[in-house]
């Protein structure tokens, strides 16, 4: 299963990285300055993932990876592949499991572990 974390940058924006049950980052959202505009781009690929566009760029020898578009705008890109066999394995996972996929908000500024 998928997981979304929300996470506040250093410079004060937020995003959100789609990752594997393993924890490899499959997509990174681009960066909001409201952490309700990231929520509203995350709820949307994971509830209407049909309505998005994902295009497929080849930057290099042996490197590939896709983006996550509405209307032209990219809202996400991700990790860079070395097949194109494992960026199509990578959609499909996407596709599959990112509607049931479970949020989690590292955003706040709490200690998880107390000392």
């Amino acid at each position: 299963m998928g997981v979304f974390v929300i996470r506040k940058q250093p410079n004060g924006n937020y995003n959100f990285i789609f990752t594997s049950r393993k924890g490899d980052a499959i997509f990174t959202s681009i960066n909001c300055k409201q952490k309700d505009d990231c929520k509203v781009i995350l709820q949307a690929i994971r509830n209407n993932l049909e309505i998005f566009t994902f295009t497929k760029k080849n930057p290099g020898k042996r490197k590939f990876l896709f983006r996550v578009s509405k209307g032209g705008f990219v809202l996400a890109s991700s990790r860079v592949y070395t097949t194109e066999l494992k960026l199509e394995k990578e959609v499909n996972y996407i596709l599959t499991k990112a509607p049931r996929a479970e949020v989690l908000d590292f955003s706040e500024d709490e200690q998880l572990f107390a000392d």
